[in-house]
This record gives C-alpha cells, structure tokens and sequence, in this order.
C-alpha cells in the first residue's frame, strides 16, 4: 500500500476547510491545517463574504464548481444549524439590453443543467415584493441558489476533517517554506515546524505574500468591494429567518442584495477600483477588528444607493446602518489560480476562489492531487495558463481591476481587454496596421480579425447581413476574406499559436511517450497528435514536425501544454523544451493559388511530388529562410511559413509583392475561424478538452495504439467510435441572420440534450455551423434538432462532417 503522504494546507478559511474535508475523505489523513488568525473567523474573505451563491455563468466549469457547492453545503450543518440556505436566485432586468442577457444566461443554465426560468416582472415583484415591477423588464429564476454561511460551512467541513485524524492549528504564520531537491519537505512558522510532503497555498488575499516565500507570482489583487446594510425595513419588519426572499442582482447598476432579518444587505461593484497590495493588509493578530474589512466610504456608495432605492422603493424611508470595503481577490481573467508550482514539486496553489465556487474547487483539487487529475476541465483555472508576460506587476494590475469593473457587464465573448494594448505584437504588425487591421486580442497578442483594405473586394456582396449579437466585433469584410482564400490566396498571421523544440537524443522516445500518434517517420514528416491524460482525456491536440534525426518543432495549444511537457522530460537530461514562439514568426500562405505565389520565390521544390501534405522543409522564400510546413488549418492549398522575427516583414513583403499578380489578400481571424468550422477541424478547449476521448470527439484516427505506450493508452483500451456514448457533433442551421457564437444549448423533440462549443457562419456553404456536444443516439446526418438562442428556438440538423471538400482534393492539390 502507497502511504499517504504528509500534507501542510496553509489557511483555514472556507477554500482550506473544505480541501481539507474532500482529502481526508479520500483518505489523506495525515493533514495539518495552519491558521494565522483565529479558528474560523481568520480575517479574511470568508470571514466577511455575505454567501451569495448564483450558479449561472458563461464557463461550465465555473458552474459545475458552484452546484457542488449547492449540493455540498445544502446538506450540511453545524450544530443542527444549516449551511445553505436555498432561497432561489432572482436576476433582474431594467433595460432591454440587460433582458436580451438574461435570455443568454438561461441558456448558459440550460446548457450546464441548472434549472431555471424566465419570468414576468409581475411574476419577480411576487418572488421579491421589495421590488418596483414598474421598473423591471422581466428576470431569471434560478430556484437551487442561495445562501451560504462561510462560517458555519468552513467549521463543519474541519470538524469532519479532524473527525478523520486532520488538526487545526491556530496563530500559526507560515514564514519560510523548506525544500530539497526540488521538492517541498515542510513550512516553518513563526514558532514551530512542520514536515509535509504536500503543501497547499489557500491563503487567499494573502496568496501572493506566501507566493514570494517560494519564488511564485501568484497574479491576484485584493480588491475592495462595497457592502452596506440598512436600517430596519416595514417590508420586512416581524422576519423570524434570516433570509425567505431570493438573492437578488440588479446588475444594471452593478448591485446585489440579500436580506438580513428586517434589513437588507446591498452589495456593489459600481464603484470605482479599490486594489491593495497583498503586504499592505494587516495582520489579524494585531489588526482591530479583521484585516479583510476596510472602512466603508460614503461617497463611492452614493450613485450605488440610489439606483438600489431607484428599484427598491422602500429603501427611500431608510438608510445605510453600517457598512464595509471588504477585501476579495481578482484575477487577470476573473478565474481561480489552481495548481503545482511549476519548479517546486509538491507546493500547490487554490487561490482567487470565492464562496460560490469553493467546494467545488476543493473536490477538483483532491481528485488532482489524490488521483492525479480531476475529472472537470480545469485549463481556465490552471495556473499553468500564464505566460511570464502576463505576470508583470503592472499587467495583473489593470488586468484585475479590468475584470472588477466587469463583474457585472454584459460582455460579448469576442469583446477584447482594452488595457494594456497593444502588447505582443508579430513583425508584420505595422504593415496590418497600413492596411486597416481590426484587431483583438488575446493572451496579449494582437491579432487581426479582418482588413479595410480588403472592403472593395467584390466578394463583400455575397456576405450575409446578420442579427446585432453577432455583428459585434465582426464585418461581411472578414466574410470576403473568406472568400477570397477560396478562391485565390491569403496571408494570415499565425504567429500568435504557441511552439516549442524538443531536441535532444531522448526528445523520440520522450514526445512518443507523451502523444498518441506515431512519430517514428523520417525527418521531414509532420504528424498531427494528441496529449491524454492518464484516463484517456484530450489534455490538447499537438502538430509535431519532425526537423531532424533529434530535433522536432511542436505547436501546442498553450503554456498548461508546456508545463506538461516539462514536468514529464527525463530525469537524464536526454531531451530538452525550448519556448520559440517569441523569437519567430509565421504566415499561413492557403488557397488554390498558394503554390503559383510560393514556387517562383524559391528554389525548392514545392510541387506536390516533392512535399506532399503534412511534410517539411527546410527552404528560402527569397532571401529569408524559412521552415515550410504542408499544413492548412482552413482546408485549402498552402504552407506553414515559419521564420525568425527579425526577418519577419521581409517575409511578408517578399510573398505580398510576389502575390499581387495573383490576387493576394490579408486575411484575419474572422475568416480563419469559419473556414475551419467548414473543415471541422476542432479548437481545444472550445470544442474538446479532458473532459472527452479523442474517440467522442472525433480525434481517434489520431490514435495509434499499436505503437506502444503512450499516456493514457490503457484507458483506451476497448474504446472506439462505436462504443461512445457522446459525440462532438456537427449541425447546420439554414437561417443565415441568426449566427450563434457558442455555449447555447441544443434541444431535441423538446428537450435539452446539449450544448454547442464553436459556431461561425460558413461564407463558403453559405450554412451556419455550430459543433455540439450531443448524445450519440442523436448524432445521425438529417437528426432535426433545435437551438436556443436568446430565448427561442432555431431550426437546425445534425450534417455529416467535413461540410467542405469531403474529398480532400483541395488540400492535397498538386496544380
């Protein structure tokens, strides 16, 4: 039997409580948990969080996060008094914008399984008398939120722990955590010392402090966020609970409110940011009263109050009692920091985790650490997902204070950070700049999404209006572009994908190990591959080209892709990852006349005889040399064009001179992202994560499991395509105004039966094209289907897959 290993969790607030639960239930009873403050009022968030806890979000795994958290709490107690209290979610709507929202979010719920509903403002004035239904233009029920009591939950979760053999030690700051070998052995506090194998940062507001004692940016601001409580209300005056009236967000005006008794607690995000750096906040030792509770100011609460009165009516007769600046941490991207520290094995990070997703997040991080992997898809909380450029002080500043402001707005999943830009940019940056790049962002860089130069292109016509949704962030130029890669040839910029060399005399037998895929071919070859975790779950989905004997360039989906490449590379040194993205470019040259552009410019050969699709060279486009790759993401003729960034705009500028004669364009993402959904070719993270097996997502000609071991293999065993249960489906929708953009679900004879990943209108079928994740039953060409999108319901059928080119006659071109 495998002893159980010594485990420190510093802090003992609801996120350390609860990890500490869920692993001693699985057995890890060997567990101390150290507080630096009082057991269980610490002094930080917890101590002060009001409890709200509303399922619905954008990001299933968010979601599923807060419904453990409902099911968990709502079934415990302390002392026969609950931990949840399920009063109902009520979200309203004052504007017409705002309820076209509220449509969203059901969907958002329908997709993820929480039940809920649309209602009338009559109908939300009954649920909530408070309210002003003049004011209101309809709401969304969500009957299974509610109230948490951090407190009360945080406790009853330890006792179960210290029930199993886990202790709870109080006025314990941990000071120095001990290592060797690249390994945690233990932390030191102020008085004391403790062995661990396994240490776990759940020090919330404080979590970047600890960070600095193990040499890890942990990129969260503590942030203060408003919360008031009034006088006595008559409208809730003889209250024998603490609570009976839904939770309720007014997020028009960036509030919340929740009762307490005969008054009611108001919440606001409307206010200016008001960050503090984690070593300015107190001790709570020292501290009067707790460190997480700053002094409330009047005057950030002035526009707050009177929109709450505004819906409100009968907060006119009263007044703000008491109230706080309470301290919450944010991150860059409103998602929680989970994970290993990449150099320090054994130091594990839960941090930015709030109420609403906290046994959720704990139960995530004991199947992680007991199991190896949780079953949730957890990339978007990875801590792993930042780059070295995302950790700037500065960065993780506005970033931070960027995703408070948001809390509560209606933002567009193509709508980009606006601060700080521009920041990564690729050598041809100023020449899309010349020709009228509209660009967004993402992970930092600057990426073009369509071109104004390209606005006479004839192609424009053909390009379907569509609704106002959609056409944010979009133009029929991108549609053109399209188009015109069809047709002629493009150059997209592909440099913002993320690559790596693994060279070495072990780098064969280490990336044959890793992937799924056969890598064992000549140089020259390139293989499309799968990383799995051990239970046969996409991790990501690789391109691996194969420069010489002991040299290979692998595309991967992200940094979460590096770190594990890295944590697996041999112990001896025999192969080794170098990051190249920063230092290279790339232009996608595809369309029908990529070769007649290309050929002239070298003296290779680029014929099909001679490098056929999914093969490399080594070659000079003009005076830049280059690696060229047969690949096409958009399913036409072309090569992948990589290059060093300092020859990057000597690139363009060589194959856009060369490629006037034949019609040349620059195209942008806009483009790219439908010609790809034509070629169902799939997005992990989007479309696929660890959540699925290649065979489910259409992925298992990528699987090669006579080649030997490889992670994962033998959780496949027995599996195939006809075994599935689920499948990444495609569908078609004829209606070409209407162009959904992801995460809507999908009904079948009525009911919900799943959820759509990536949507795009196909310029080329003149279709639009959602992939969903459907039950395999339901997965059958010419299966009608529905769409809910904003409320109603659109006609769609299940297509055979690719929708474009089936024969692949097109990339595999030889004129």
């Amino acid at each position: 039997m495998t002893p159980r290993p010594r485990v420190v969790v510093i802090g003992a607030g609801i996120v350390g409580c609860a990890i500490a639960d869920e692993l001693t239930e699985r057995g890890w009873t060997d567990l101390t948990v150290l507080e630096q403050g009082d057991l269980f009022t610490t002094g930080g968030s917890s101590s002060h969080a009001p409890g709200l806890v509303f399922q619905t979000t954008g990001c299933r795994t968010m979601t599923e996060f807060a419904r453990y958290t409902v099911a968990k709490y709502g079934g415990l107690d302390l002392d026969g008094k609950r931990c949840f209290q399920p009063v109902g979610g009520l979200e309203v709507a004052t504007t017409p914008e705002r309820l076209t929202d509220l449509r969203r979010r059901h969907g958002w719920a329908t997709s993820w399984g929480v039940e809920s509903r649309l209602i009338e403002p009559g109908e939300c004035a009954e649920l909530h008398p408070l309210l002003d239904p003049a004011k209101v233009f309809g709401g969304f029920h969500i009957p299974s939120d509610g109230l948490a009591k951090p407190l009360r939950a945080a406790e009853a979760q330890a006792r179960r722990a210290i029930g199993r053999g886990a202790k709870f030690l109080s006025h314990q700051k941990v000071v120095a955590v001990e290592r060797a070998g690249g390994r945690v052995t233990g932390v030191t506090t102020e008085t004391e010392a403790f062995r661990a194998d396994i240490v776990i940062s759940c020090a919330g507001m404080w979590g970047p402090v600890l960070g600095e004692l193990v040499e890890l940016a942990i990129p969260l601001v503590p942030m203060a966020h408003q919360y008031a409580r009034t006088s006595p209300l008559p409208g809730l005056a003889g209250a024998h609970e603490e609570a009976t009236l839904p939770i309720l967000r007014h997020q028009d005006a960036d509030l919340y409110f929740r009762e307490h008794g005969d008054r009611l607690g108001i919440g606001a995000y409307g206010h200016r940011p008001m960050p503090l750096p984690a070593r300015e906040i107190g001790d709570p030792r020292t501290s009067e009263g707790m460190p997480s509770e700053l002094a409330f100011t009047p005057a950030d609460f002035e526009e707050s109050w009177s929109a709450a009165v505004g819906l409100l009516p009968s907060l006119g007769e009263a007044k703000v009692e008491e109230g706080v600046n309470g301290l919450f941490s944010f991150t860059p991207d409103g998602m929680p920091l989970l994970g290993e520290h990449p150099d320090l094995d054994g130091f594990w990070v839960a941090e930015a985790v709030w109420i609403t997703h906290s046994a959720g997040v704990a139960r995530a991080m004991a199947e992680w650490l007991v199991d190896g992997q949780p079953e949730l898809d957890l990339h978007g909380c990875d801590l792993a997902r930042f780059e070295r450029v995302h950790l700037a002080p500065d960065y993780v500043m506005a970033r931070s204070c960027q995703s408070f402001v948001e809390v509560y707005d209606v933002v567009h999943p193509l709508q980009p950070m606006e601060e700080p830009r521009p920041l990564r940019t690729s050598p041809f940056y100023e020449r899309q700049a010349e020709l009228g790049a509209f660009f967004l962002e993402a992970g930092g860089w600057e990426r073009p999404h369509w071109y104004e130069a390209n606005a006479n292109l004839p192609e424009v016509d053909l390009v379907p209006a569509r609704n106002d949704w959609a056409a944010r962030y979009w133009s029929p130029i991108g549609g053109a572009e399209a188009l015109a890669a069809r047709r002629r040839v493009a150059m997209f910029d592909m440099t913002s994908l993320k690559r790596v060399e693994v060279t070495g005399p072990g780098a064969l037998p280490f990336l044959q190990t890793m992937t799924t895929n056969q890598l064992d071919k000549k140089p020259g070859s390139v293989t499309y591959t799968l990383l799995l975790d051990e239970d046969g779950g996409v991790r990501s989905d690789l391109t691996v080209a194969r420069i010489g004997v002991e040299r290979f360039q692998v595309g991967v989906n992200g940094n979460i892709d590096v770190d594990w490449l890295r944590r697996h590379l041999p112990g001896d040194g025999a192969a080794q990852i170098h990051e190249t993205t920063p230092g290279t470019c790339c232009i996608g040259l595809w369309g029908p006349l990529a070769r007649a552009v290309l050929q002239p410019l070298s003296t290779t050969d680029f014929s099909h005889q001679s490098m056929g699709y999914f093969k490399t060279k080594q070659a000079y486009i003009g005076q830049v040399p280059v690696t060229a790759m047969r690949l096409s993401y958009v399913g036409e003729l072309g090569w992948e064009l990589y290059t060093s960034a300092d020859l990057g705009r000597k690139l363009w500028d060589t194959l856009w001179e060369a490629g006037q004669e034949h019609g040349v364009i620059a195209a942008g993402r806009d483009a790219f992202s439908s010609m790809r959904l034509e070629k169902g070719y799939r997005l992990w993270g989007t479309d696929v994560t660890a959540e699925h097996d290649p065979y489910e997502a259409g992925l298992g000609f990528a699987v090669r499991m006579d080649k030997g071991y490889f992670i994962g293999r033998d959780a496949l065993a027995g599996r195939s395509e006809e075994t599935v249960s689920r499948k990444l489906t495609c569908l078609t929708v004829d209606d070409p105004y209407t162009v959904v953009l992801g995460k809507e679900p999908v009904y079948a004879d009525g009911r919900p039966a799943g959820y759509v990943t990536s949507a795009a209108y196909g310029y080329t079928i003149g279709k639009n094209i959602a992939y969903a994740w459907l039950p395999a039953g339901l997965s059958v060409p010419g299966r009608p289907l529905e769409i809910e999108y904003f409320g109603e319901r659109i006609p769609a059928v299940v297509a055979a897959e690719p929708l474009f080119d089936a024969g692949m006659t097109r990339i595999r071109s030889a004129a």
